[in-house]
């Protein structure tokens, strides 16, 4: 009678809420900015985003199966990892690169560590990044209407104006997901209403952003500027769907405010005084690492202990 197993007593928490279920919901989130990215790069987003979903649902199966694992492919977070990355990439990305970016999310940044949950950076921008270092050229390359050109906030810092209204619809060149601020912030509100998000994480990186760049880009209040760096780049992108991934972002609720405030400032010093017009994806990830010391510090004491 000693391995009879005692259940404690009540409260226990019970939610209908699966990972699967989460995973789902982030797809349909995605799909608004995925379709207009279609929609303004044509059938090479398509195939990117195939090759990219593909590749990282492969490279998880078969790395489990080699390994005797459980199978996980059907928790959809390869698919979330795969669609992520590809909305993270130029459309003139050569598609062996593409499958090459998948393969280091997958078997890297995710599976090496335990699979989902167990990864300390976020799998799909760990594959962006490794791309960024070891094809720079090919990830800046960046082609709208069949005309290679600078990004908006590329040409902000060349001194040139930019149109807010095609930045906010999407008409813009960039990677496939990030061109449309209405598509993504559509994707934000289905995933705040359906509770798989909230603004704590999104909210604090956006304000402690824009109170950066006021202070610090040499514009000071002018609502143009503030409106074209919110809307440029992947900021919205990764402040809603990346920023917010679970595994990789505090606990604790004073965690998430400080974590959101981590990368609205890492975000504002790349962006201001570093050679490159961008640095979300590298903001991400340097606050990822962060997440265990956020943790440390702001874990509530357990009941009855840290007194005198």
């Amino acid at each position: 009678m000693n391995d009879i197993k005692h259940v404690s007593s009540t409260p226990h928490i019970r939610d209908g809420i699966t990972t699967k279920r989460i995973m789902l919901f982030v797809i349909i989130a995605l799909l608004p900015a995925a379709a207009f990215g279609i929609w303004n790069f044509g059938y090479r987003a398509v195939l990117l985003i195939a090759v990219c979903v593909l590749t990282c649902v492969a490279a998880e199966f078969l790395y489990e199966t080699g390994l005797k694992k459980e199978i996980t492919i059907g928790d959809l977070s390869a698919v979330v990892t795969g669609l992520l990355l590809a909305m993270n990439l130029p459309v003139t990305l050569p598609l062996w690169m593409a499958v090459l970016g998948s393969l280091f999310a997958i078997i890297i940044a995710k599976m090496l560590f335990g699979g989902i949950g167990q990864n300390f950076m976020n799998p799909a921008l760990a594959g962006r990044c490794f791309l960024m270092i070891c094809f720079a050229a090919q990830m800046t390359n960046f082609v709208y209407d069949g005309v290679s050109t600078a990004t908006p906030l590329m040409q902000i810092r060349q001194g040139n104006t930019v149109s807010l209204t095609d930045m906010i619809i999407g008409r813009i060149p960039g990677t496939i997901g990030e061109t449309s601020a209405i598509a993504i912030v559509i994707g934000a509100v289905f995933l705040i209403i359906t509770g798989v998000i909230d603004l704590r994480i999104p909210g604090t990186y956006l304000i402690s952003f824009l109170l950066f760049m006021i202070l610090f880009a040499g514009h000071g209040l002018d609502p143009e500027y503030l409106i074209a760096e919110l809307c440029g780049g992947g900021l919205l992108l990764g402040a809603f769907f990346m920023a917010t991934d679970y595994a990789t972002s505090p606990i604790t609720g004073s965690g998430k405010y400080i974590y959101g405030l981590c990368l609205g400032i890492l975000t504002g010093l790349f962006r201001v005084f570093s050679s490159s017009a961008e640095g979300v994806s590298f903001a991400i990830i340097i606050c990822n690492l962060l997440v265990p010391l956020i943790e440390l510090i702001t874990m509530p004491k357990c009941f009855g202990k840290g007194g005198e």
